[in-house]
């Protein structure tokens, strides 16, 4: 029998901070409230019903130890170009955001911005432009099971050499090579 393969519709979280949530999610990816009432609310960033939606019951807590403990780590919003990815960058450092750490995994390039109750959110953009090829790569690049978390960066430094008009292929081998390293390597939100 042929599974049938949905596409993933939402995620949805539990927060003890809606309205923080709310703002946060609006900021950086563009989410806006499709619906909200006293203990929770449904947002989209594009013309689904909602994408992300946040669960406030009462009774939830923060989680002093939320690294060291299974759930979610990021989600994920995809861009159509390193372009819109790099804009996005800007827009966010011009408004105080800073990305907790940046990745070139070798098919993508991340930022990994951290929402107010310490859940990730990944930027991203595909380098290849073709999901059967970055596919491709993915599953028989010795690059990527040698590295598979990727190569750290710092982002402003990438900004910086995308806006002097680096040709992405060339960014995106330096990168990869660890050319545009920050000046400490980050924690990824996972214990030590």
């Amino acid at each position: 029998m042929n599974v049938i393969k949905p596409a993933l519709h939402h995620a949805t979280m539990r927060t003890s901070h809606l309205d923080e949530m709310l703002a946060w999610y609006g900021q950086v990816v563009g989410a806006r409230v499709t619906f909200r009432n006293e203990h929770a609310a449904w947002t989209s960033n594009d013309a689904a019903n909602h994408r992300v939606a946040f669960l406030a019951v009462p009774g939830l807590s923060d989680d002093p130890e939320k690294v060291g403990h299974n759930g979610l780590h990021h989600l994920a919003f995809e861009y159509g170009s390193f372009d819109d990815l790099m804009s996005s960058y800007k827009r966010l450092a011009d408004e105080g955001v800073s990305p907790s750490f940046c990745l070139d995994h070798g098919m993508t390039v991340s930022l990994y911005y951290r929402d107010p109750e310490a859940n990730y959110v990944e930027l991203q953009c595909d380098c290849f432009g073709d999901w059967k090829r970055s596919r491709e790569w993915m599953e028989n690049s010795a690059d990527f099971a040698a590295n598979p978390i990727g190569t750290f960066f710092d982002p402003a430094k990438v900004f910086e050499a995308h806006r002097s008009g680096a040709d992405f292929d060339a960014l995106h081998r330096a990168m990869r090579a660890g050319e545009h390293l920050p000046e400490r390597i980050p924690n990824i939100g996972l214990p030590e």
